[in-house]
């Protein structure tokens, strides 16, 4: 069984206006609601491959009311906390000035919301996949990564994090199943401003050493690279008209984990991950990956020199 869990979900209002002036009523020629957070987005997208999860996570409110109806009505199962507060909502807009997004903070979530939480993950089944997925609520230390990637350890879940905090680095010790960081956030648990792609590899191995078991980095426009202990594999992104980077990093991590899951390899994986998050670039919202298949054959695959051993 796989779940996924978002701790501080939002709906994401996706707006496009011609020009984002200040100081005037700048109105919007097209607009759209989506329940969203990156582990709700990793829901949407199995759903839309045919896979069954279940949504986890705080939900407040009658924005969080939506977001639990909108994945009841796509098919999704959902098992939130409810909290005090008003779920977040976030705005991205798109307009000849560029992409700008506004991400708001979210409610508090007091100690026996998180200890609610925690008690879930621990009901969860052995062998279950977990998604563990995007930024904390207000209340809600840190720490809440590593208990949970214990949890996942004592219990045989495999645990896929895709987070941006460096307490990632502490969660390695519990060897996560996958780990997705971008080449931002790698820089910055090294300690640098920058990463070369020689550095971004070798940064790769280290997270591999404190035990992650496979890592997959984003790197933008510039494609993403998959590593494990045996495989270091380049895939190119899609050129197309890009409206929306938000979630294409969510589309990319549901599509990769499936086709492992479906026993694809890992090249093949990669490369309809890359089709995947460019498809979800290329829209408004979330891909209905109806353009994947054309999509694939634009991806390039590159076999990288692995460590010497």
């Amino acid at each position: 069984m796989i779940y996924t869990c978002t701790l501080n979900p939002a709906i994401d209002l996706f707006v496009e206006t011609e020009n984002l002036l200040p100081n005037k009523v700048n109105r919007t020629q097209d607009e759209d609601y989506q329940a969203n957070g990156k582990g709700v987005n990793v829901s949407i997208i199995l759903k839309r491959l045919g896979v069954d999860s279940t949504a986890l996570g705080f939900t407040a409110g009658f924005t969080g009311d939506y977001i639990k109806d909108e994945l009841r009505n796509m098919g999704i199962s959902t098992d939130f906390v409810d909290i005090d507060g008003i779920t977040r909502v976030n705005i991205f807009v798109h307009s000849q000035d560029g992409e700008f997004k506004i991400v708001n903070q979210g409610p508090v979530v007091d100690s026996s919301g998180v200890n609610h939480m925690l008690q879930k993950i621990k009901a969860l089944p052995k062998h279950a996949t977990l998604f563990v997925s995007g930024s904390l609520p207000k209340g809600v230390h840190e720490d809440i990564y590593k208990e949970i990637a214990k949890i996942a350890e004592e219990k045989d879940i495999e645990l896929i994090l895709d987070i941006s905090s460096a307490i990632l680095l502490d969660c390695l010790p519990y060897h996560p199943y996958l780990i997705k960081p971008n080449d931002e956030e790698l820089a910055h648990f090294f300690h640098k401003d920058n990463l070369t792609e020689e550095e971004i590899i070798e940064s790769g191995y280290q997270l591999l050493d404190k035990g992650a078991q496979r890592v997959l980095i984003s790197l933008g426009e510039n494609g993403s690279i998959y590593m494990d202990n045996d495989h270091v594999i380049k895939a190119s992104t899609v050129k197309g008209n890009v409206v929306n980077t938000a979630c294409a990093g969510d589309t990319m991590l549901a599509m990769f984990v499936q086709k492992l899951k479906a026993g694809c390899s890992q090249e093949d994986a990669l490369k309809y991950a890359s089709a995947a998050g460019a498809s979800t670039a290329f829209s408004k919202g979330l891909s209905d990956l109806q353009d994947i298949e054309e999509l694939v054959q634009k991806v390039e695959i590159t076999i990288l020199q692995g460590r010497k051993k």
